[in-house]
């Protein structure tokens, strides 16, 4: 199965890839490496213009949704 999901709100659109794509920039900019990443969550916040993220089950970030 294919799937894809968008996030949309004031006038915005969101794509999950995106939104993972910029997760992952985050955690090789800190000098981790992509094949240390075994889980990534990611919560999204629209009304505060943020998305949260929680790598490897315990290591928290955040970026805007600009």
């Amino acid at each position: 199965m294919k799937s894809t999901l968008y996030v949309e709100y004031q006038e915005k659109q969101l794509a999950e890839k995106d939104l993972i794509a910029k997760a992952k920039t985050l955690w090789t900019e800190s000098g981790k490496k992509i094949s240390e990443l075994t889980s990534l969550h990611i919560y999204v916040k629209p009304e505060e213009n943020m998305a949260y993220c929680v790598f490897n089950e315990d290591i928290k970030a955040e970026f805007t949704l600009d």
